[in-house]
């Protein structure tokens, strides 16, 4: 018998913010599904060790989304040590919440808009060329239910996250007749280092089940159910999908949970 294709036979990934949480569940995902991956992020150590565990089929270079000679090395990597780029998820991100709007400091500000919004921008120019080169493919941009409705305490995040909708929709209006689809990702609340971090006071387990007890799944996400969303935006399985936005927020979008009307 033959062995199993994987849904991403033949392809080349550039990943983003992927030493840990979504990225690293993508990357891992990624190769599992037959891609060869280049990934980035700032946190080295933990990079690394995610590379070595992929061994050939994963390599790992440190990527600051808002330097764009970070980008034009990433994509020459990808490139040079694979031969072609065919996908690009731009996952990296940093979350900033329970500040009121004039309480925001510019600097805070422009520091989410920086990595969350010109990182992405960054990434799609540095990329789309190659991916030109490649004959088309698939670029996946991470975006959040934030980008889609407000929550109190984002000013930053919430603007930098609608900004990654709307440039979608422009890139992909660009690029359609070249092959290329654009399509954007928007998790809700999924548990990873990111919305756990120490300086917030931490979140753990009893926190979670009382904070997403509204939700209408009633649980918060795991990173590995937003990587097989990004998977099928990235395989061929999504030929016909460009410009749009893709939920994985466990039904928070779908509007308010009665409590008394509740199976």
């Amino acid at each position: 018998m033959g062995e199993t294709m994987g849904r991403l036979d033949g392809k080349v990934a550039l990943v983003s913010g992927a030493a840990r949480g979504q990225g690293e569940a993508e990357v891992r995902l990624f190769v599992q599904e037959g891609a060869k991956v280049v990934f980035g992020d700032v946190l080295d150590d933990l990079g690394e060790v995610v590379a070595k565990d992929l061994a050939a089929a994963a390599h790992y270079v440190h990527l600051d989304v808002r330097r764009e000679e970070d980008w034009t090395a990433a994509v020459a990597e990808a490139e040079s040590r694979f031969g072609k780029l065919d996908v690009l998820v731009n996952n990296a991100g940093v979350l900033s919440m329970g500040v009121l709007t004039h309480d925001t400091s510019l600097e805070d500000y422009m520091r989410v808009i920086e990595i969350n919004q010109v990182g992405v921008f960054l990434g799609m120019r540095t990329a789309i060329p190659a991916l030109l080169r490649a004959g088309g493919g698939s670029i996946v941009n991470t975006s959040s239910t934030n980008g889609i409705a407000g929550y109190g305490g984002t000013i930053a995040y919430t603007a930098s996250k609608f900004a990654v909708r709307g440039m979608t929709k422009n890139a992909a209006l660009e690029y359609g007749k070249a092959g290329i689809r654009v399509n954007s990702v928007h998790p809700g609340a999924i548990d990873t280092p990111m919305t756990r971090p120490d300086d917030l006071g931490g979140f753990t387990d009893e926190d979670q089940a009382a904070a997403y007890e509204m939700v209408p799944l009633a649980r918060v996400g795991q990173a590995d159910e937003v990587a097989k969303l990004a998977l099928f935006l990235a395989s061929d399985e999504s030929s016909y999908c460009t410009g749009a936005e893709y939920l994985v927020d466990g039904g928070m979008l779908a509007g308010a949970v009665n409590p008394y009307a509740r199976a």
